[in-house]
């Protein structure tokens, strides 16, 4: 558009004319117009103008300095006028600071080969880590465990870090510098001798105490001003380790010390996702008045709404069970709003319904083979305590649905080989052969399947057993790397035992038409270093609830025998 008229007098008005000029074109015309109609709407012009590209920034200061004068106009549409005449920085990616000081922590070598990724999890805060932490890091890095390949995925961050254009050690490393945007803080390396003193009792030269000895060095050197140190207001300085004695022995110095909690899912095992929730008492009644139903083959619908639905999730499965009152079992398909859609469940507990023979024996039995036997359910867990029929029913419904419905090619069974005891050394034979040890469970639940097949005399069960093993494959997960499954029922077992890093291994296998059921129990972890909050399997349940075509149960009551249920109980 032209330009308005330069004043006549110094410090003079504009017309009110002057700010209604046509413009040369059109379609310059229409983008005026479009602008003005968003000057009268605050959240529109904020979006208009975040988008800007500073065309308006072309008129002379003294045009945008008097548009507040304008009739109609308030001061707000001055201020956010005149903003696009400056550059706009851009927005950031990065949470808020906090208000708090920032502490620096002293990593152990056991956290960096645990997490490669840890440098980036300490927000604003600073890093810094010993030279005796880089010297064990190389004295881990060779090998092809997972400690070894964590360690020289460690050097790589480091090496990358500090060869950022700008970076200098001895003033600390940037963390953001590598795209961890979530990293505010800076690192550290310990380029000097550090004066320090530890107690007699503790020798010094294992690596242990000489950390110990640099976080002592680093309080007193960062205590503040009045007691002595060079810091004007002193800082906290926290050593984080993994190892639990080293912890303690912080302790007892004075030293503040913590675990690493961020491999953590959850804090309390209690707080597991279980995939199935009690209504209250009186849902009857406060949905008799809203409740809508309907029928569709053989499942009922039912479309609730109110406070319940905010506690629901997708897949989620919801039961009412009242004396002297009929009882719903159902699950959550949809959640709209404030509504949710339930639909009810296939009684897999009667025998019209059995699954290769065998029937479910509880409430939590039945959910599960719902799950199991949903061609929408791409990936299941099912959690339970020993005994409670995880790998019968996966293995039932998957033979159902490999040889009956032909849904899937073939079953693929695999598990996490951590031994209870001591190892037993190399096996001989093939990858099938060496995995048959670890297979025991197969084998036990394949002959319970087998002995139902009663009918058919004695060569009709040796035919029907070698058809089922010809569909079943044992594979290992050291060779899983690299593979795509396409229709395949993929039964991972003792999935307790493994860690995130591997669990999403194995789930990422997963090609068109394939399922996954992960079975574990949380309460046998024989992995070192794996605890119930951070295992891959709770992290699976809690990354997939609420996904459609995701779900997960925990199985309550065990139906082994009463001797290996009242084991479970006292033992």
């Amino acid at each position: 558009m032209p330009l308005p008229p330069a004043p006549t007098k110094r410090a003079a008005l504009l017309s009110t004319e002057a700010f209604d000029a046509p413009a040369r074109s059109p379609s310059r015309t229409t983008r005026k117009t479009e602008q003005a109609e968003l000057a009268h709407k605050p959240p529109a012009l904020e979006l208009f103008d975040s988008r800007s590209t500073g065309g308006e920034a072309e008129h002379p200061v003294a045009y945008q300095a008097k548009e507040s004068p304008r009739p109609g106009l308030t001061g707000s549409y001055h201020k956010d006028s005149a903003q696009p005449a400056r550059p706009q920085p851009a927005p950031k990616a990065k949470k808020p600071k906090h208000s708090g000081p920032t502490k620096l922590f002293v990593l152990d070598t056991n956290v960096l080969m645990h997490d490669p990724m840890c440098l980036f999890r300490f927000e604003e805060h600073d890093i810094f880590l010993p030279m005796i932490v880089l010297e064990e890091l190389d004295g881990h890095k060779k090998g092809m465990t997972e400690v070894a390949r964590n360690a020289r995925q460690t050097s790589r961050t480091l090496d990358a870090l500090a060869g950022t254009s700008g970076a200098d050690i001895a003033k600390g490393l940037k963390l953001d510098t590598t795209g961890h945007r979530e990293a505010g803080g800076c690192l550290f390396f310990q380029t000097k001798v550090l004066d320090y003193s530890l107690p007699m009792s503790l020798p010094q030269g294992k690596a242990d105490n000489q950390i110990l000895g640099v976080v002592e060095a680093l309080r007193k050197e960062y205590a503040p001003r009045a007691e002595g140190g060079s810091h004007p207001t002193g800082r906290e300085v926290v050593l984080v380790s993994k190892d639990i004695n080293m912890r303690v022995k912080a302790r007892a110095l004075g030293l503040a010390t913590d675990d690493y909690q961020n491999d953590k899912t959850l804090e309390d095992g209690d707080l597991l996702y279980a995939g199935s929730l009690a209504l209250p008492t009186d849902f009857w009644t406060r949905q008799s008045k809203t409740i809508e139903s309907w029928q569709q083959g053989s499942h009922t619908f039912y479309r609730i709404t109110g406070p319940i639905v905010g506690s629901l999730l997708i897949n989620q499965f919801v039961f009412f069970e009242a004396p002297g009152e009929p009882p719903l079992y159902a699950r959550v398909t949809e959640i709209r709003d404030k509504t949710a859609v339930l639909k009810t469940l296939k009684d897999y507990t009667h025998l019209k319904n059995a699954v290769w023979g065998i029937t479910t024996r509880n409430r939590e039995q039945n959910f599960a083979m719902n799950l199991l036997m949903d061609p929408e359910v791409d990936f299941v867990t099912l959690a339970g305590t020993a005994g409670t029929g995880k790998t019968l029913m996966a293995l039932a419904s998957g033979l159902t649905q490999v040889l009956d419905d032909r849904r899937y090619t073939e079953i693929i069974m695999t598990r996490a080989t951590v031994s209870v005891g001591e190892d037993i050394g190399f096996l001989p034979g093939t990858e099938e052969e060496k995995m048959g040890p670890w297979m025991g469970a197969l084998d036990d639940n394949l002959e319970v399947l087998g002995k139902n097949d009663s009918g058919s005399g004695e060569w009709g069960r040796a035919a029907t057993n070698e058809l089922i093993r010809s569909r079943i494959k044992v594979k290992s997960m050291n060779f899983m790397r690299g593979r795509t499954f396409l229709n395949k029922y993929v039964i991972i077992d003792e999935a307790q035992n493994l860690t995130p890093k591997q669990m999403k291994t194995l789930i990422t296998r997963a090609g068109p038409g394939t399922k996954i059921i992960c079975m574990g129990n949380l309460a046998q972890i024989d992995t070192p270093y794996l605890t119930e909050g951070s295992s891959g399997m709770t992290f699976a349940v809690d990354r997939f609830k609420g996904w459609p075509h995701g779900g997960h149960i925990t199985l309550a009551r065990g139906e082994r025998s009463r001797l290996a249920d009242f084991a479970s109980e006292v033992l």
